[in-house]
């Protein structure tokens, strides 16, 4: 790898971070304007904001033909997402998690990486496909803005009422506009930077697109959310954060996904769809029992999770290298990894169990 092939890398992730703080910083402004919940602020615009780099990066790598490096920036940042932000998250402060992302966003986060699973079965994300994710993403975001707005409604008297109408100046509309369309413009130019240095990276060591774009393009995209979400736990406000990472997992099922078949239909390796996919349903699985006991991720859990993402980068990187010792890696995380994950998430579910029977009796 060239040092002007780093320099293009590191300049094209600088820039998609900026283009999207900006664009973050605008859409925001226009939603709290709209009266919307802090969750359903995080749920939607501020997680489609964080996610737009992952979108800027596919639909550059799909309009090269690059199918690779799309998929695997996708999946690579779902994982990123719920592992390592959740667990850094949950290491700055203790995240309570609300009752609505148990009842419903999770789920639905769950489900969408589990239809993505499914409809990669014949190793095709194709125009079909993609417009089935889109449908998908555009009915989640209806009901969920519905439902926030309504959830506002109810919300007691005390809180502070939404901005109303009349104060929303154009000058004050204007400036946001203009956040908007040049964090977008600072997305196209990184996309640009991101993809042409990922392939050349990929050409120079001999690594697949698929592990470039798991690993490297995933990391670098998801530094928004990374970035919103760690804020937004030390600053307390935990709905913003929780809803950053779980709507920016859905976004980029249903949304990135979508539109990136929709440009270029997208051939699933053997390697996605037999380990990767699966992987990522895993840890959105994972999540679920962590999340109901208590309502809380604690410190522990969070390491726990920053703990199962570097076993997942360690899997792909001996992989990748054709290591010696992968064989035996393979089988420990098989024989190990996985028995773990099933004793905690069955002491999970037990601790909810008994707590809510002695809620019951109370």
């Amino acid at each position: 790898m060239t040092v002007e092939t780093a320099a293009l890398l590191l300049a094209g992730f600088a820039v998609l971070v900026g283009g999207a703080e900006l664009l973050v910083r605008g859409a925001a402004r226009v939603a709290e304007l709209s009266g919307m919940t802090p969750l359903v602020i995080g749920l939607t615009v501020v997680a489609c904001g964080t996610s737009a780099p992952e979108l800027a990066v596919n639909v550059g790598a799909a309009w090269r033909g690059q199918p690779d490096i799309a998929l695997g920036n996708v999946v690579g940042s779902n994982i990123f997402n719920i592992l390592a932000i959740l667990g850094c998250s949950a290491l700055a402060a203790p995240l309570s998690i609300g009752a609505q992302v148990i009842r419903r966003e999770l789920p639905i986060m769950i489900a969408a990486g589990a239809g993505v699973l499914v409809l990669s079965s014949d190793q095709c994300i194709g125009r079909a496909e993609g417009v089935v994710l889109l449908a998908a993403l555009a009915a989640y975001v209806a009901y969920a803005v519905r439902a926030g707005r309504s959830a506002a409604g109810s919300a007691p008297a005390s809180r502070p009422a939404p901005v109303g109408p009349s104060q929303k100046t154009a000058g004050r509309i204007l400036r946001q506009v203009l956040l908007i369309v040049a964090g977008l413009a600072l997305l196209a130019l990184g996309t640009r930077w991101v993809v042409s240095g990922a392939t050349a990276m990929a050409q120079a060591m001999g690594v697949s697109e698929l592990v470039i774009g798991l690993t490297i393009v995933a990391i670098g995209t998801g530094l928004p959310e990374l970035a919103t979400s760690v804020l937004a736990t030390v600053r307390g406000q935990r709905d913003i954060a929780v809803g950053n990472v779980v709507g920016s997992c859905i976004f980029n099922l249903l949304g990135i996904l979508g539109v990136s078949g929709l440009l270029c239909p997208l051939q699933v390796a053997r390697a996605a769809l037999w380990f990767d996919l699966p992987f990522m349903v895993v840890a959105s699985l994972f999540c679920l029992p962590l999340f109901i006991t208590g309502g809380v991720l604690s410190r522990w859990e969070g390491a726990l999770f920053l703990a199962y993402y570097a076993a997942y980068l360690a899997y792909l990187v001996l992989d990748a290298a054709g290591h010696p010792a992968f064989p035996a890696y393979r089988n420990v995380m098989l024989l190990s990894v996985v028995p773990v994950t099933l004793a905690v998430a069955g002491t999970a579910y037990l601790q909810w169990a008994r707590a809510r029977r002695a809620g019951a009796r109370n």
